[in-house]
C-alpha cells in the first residue's frame, strides 16, 4: 500500500489489523491478532508522525529514542529517563541488547563495525549501490535463554536512485499500536540525516513487517484512535524538516546540552537560541526541557509552551494535557 504521510498509513494499519486479522495467537502468553508480510510505503519520509489526539504521542520520546541511536549508545540511564517501562526489557538492569541499535549504527568501540560511515562511503563510492546496509537483528541473540530484548528490527537498507535517498526498513515483528510509531519516527530520521550528510533530496521510506500484530489490551485504544475525527483528515501543519547540510554538528551539541538536561547540570536558558543551533534543533531542547520540568514536577508555564512551534506545542499539551494553563476567569458583570 502506498501512502503520502504516516498519518494516513498508521489509520489504515490498525484498522486493517482490527477487521482483517489473519491469525489470533499469544506468543509467549500475549493474545494478538497478527497479520503476515505486511508492507507499505510513504512517498514523504519525513511526514513521519501521525497526529491524531486520540494518540497522545509522545514527541519527547520519539526524539530521544532516534538521537539514542545516533548516540550509539545502549545505557538505561539515557533511553529509560525518557520511557521508564522500558527497563522491564533490560536483562541486567543497566543495558538493552535487542531494542539498542545505535550499537549496531557505531560499534567499533566494542569491536563490531561502524556500520553507518560504512553506508555513506559505499553511497558516495556508488550511487547506484544495493549494499547499503546497516544489520541491525544478531543470531546470538536467539542463542539467550528467556531473553527479554530481541531486536524487532532486521536490518535498514538505503538506496540511491534518481538523486534522492529512499529507505526500507525490515522487521521481524512490529506492533501495529505502539512500536510502529516510534520504529517508523526513528527510521526515517535516521535517513533524514543520511541525506542530509550525503547532500540529496529525502525519497520514500518502505515499512516490511513479517509479522504486524496489535496486542488485546491495545484493542480498544485503537479503536479510540480510529474513532478520531482527525484519524480521517488530512492535518493542518507539516511535520518540520531538518536544516540543509551536515547535521551532526547539531546533534552532538544536542547530545551534550541533553546530557546536562537529564542529570541535573543544566536549565534550558529562557531564550534557547544561545546555544546557537538551527531552530530545528533549538526546538528539541524545548522539548526536552519541558519534559524535565514535567518529570520533575516543576511548572512549566505558558512561556515555556510558546517557544514550541504549533505542531509541537499540541503534540505536547496532548500527551500531558494538565499541563496547559488554565483559562482566564470570565469577569461577571453585576
Amino acid at each position: 500500500m502506498d501512502f503520502e504521510t504516516f498519518h494516513q498509513a498508521y489509520p489504515r494499519m490498525l484498522r486493517s489489523l482490527i477487521e482483517e486479522p489473519a491469525y489470533r495467537n499469544a506468543p509467549r502468553g500475549y493474545a494478538s491478532r497478527e497479520q503476515l508480510g505486511v508492507r507499505f510505503r510513504l512517498a514523504r519520509a519525513d511526514q513521519r508522525v501521525p497526529l491524531v489526539p486520540a494518540r497522545r504521542l509522545n514527541i519527547v520520546f520519539n526524539f530521544a529514542e532516534a538521537l539514542w541511536y545516533l548516540a550509539g549508545r545502549d545505557d538505561l540511564d539515557f533511553i529509560a529517563y525518557y520511557a521508564p517501562s522500558i527497563r522491564k526489557y533490560s536483562a541486567d538492569g543497566r543495558r538493552l541488547t535487542g531494542t539498542a541499535y545505535g550499537r549496531a549504527l557505531f560499534g567499533a568501540s566494542e569491536g563490531r563495525p561502524d556500520q553507518w560511515p560504512a553506508v555513506v562511503e559505499t553511497l558516495r563510492e556508488d550511487p547506484d549501490s544495493k549494499r547499503a546496509v546497516i544489520q541491525i537483528f544478531r543470531g546470538e541473540e536467539l542463542q539467550v535463554a528467556g531473553n527479554p530484548d530481541v531486536s524487532c528490527t532486521l536490518g535498514l537498507q538505503f538506496l540511491l536512485r534518481e538523486g534522492a535517498l529512499h529507505g526500507v526498513g525490515f522487521m521481524r515483528a512490529n506492533d501495529v499500536y505502539r512500536g510502529m510509531t516510534s520504529d517508523v519516527f526513528s527510521f526515517t530520521f535516521l535517513q533524514e540525516m543520511l541525506a542530509r550528510e550525503l547532500g540529496v533530496p529525502l525519497g520514500s521510506y518502505v515499512h516490511q513487517v513479517g509479522s504486524l500484530h496489535l496486542y488485546d489490551p491495545d484493542h480498544v485504544r485503537a479503536l479510540e484512535v480510529l474513532a478520531d475525527p482527525a484519524a480521517d483528515e488530512p492535518p493542518a501543519r507539516d511535520f518540520p524538516s531538518m536544516p540543509e547540510g551536515d547535521n551532526w554538528p547539531y546533534v552532538r551539541e544536542v547530545l551534550a546540552v541533553e546530557e546536562q538536561l537529564r542529570t541535573g547540570r543544566h536549565r534550558l536558558a529562557a531564550d534557547p537560541r544561545t546555544h546557537g543551533l538551527p531552530e530545528y534543533w533549538t526546538q528539541v531542547l524545548v522539548l526536552f526541557e519541558i519534559h524535565r520540568r514535567i518529570r520533575s514536577k516543576e511548572h512549566v508555564g505558558e512561556e515555556r509552551l510558546a517557544l514550541l512551534w504549533p505542531l509541537y506545542r499540541r503534540l505536547v499539551e496532548e500527551r500531558w494535557p494538565s499541563i496547559s494553563p488554565a483559562p482566564a476567569p470570565v469577569p461577571v458583570a453585576g
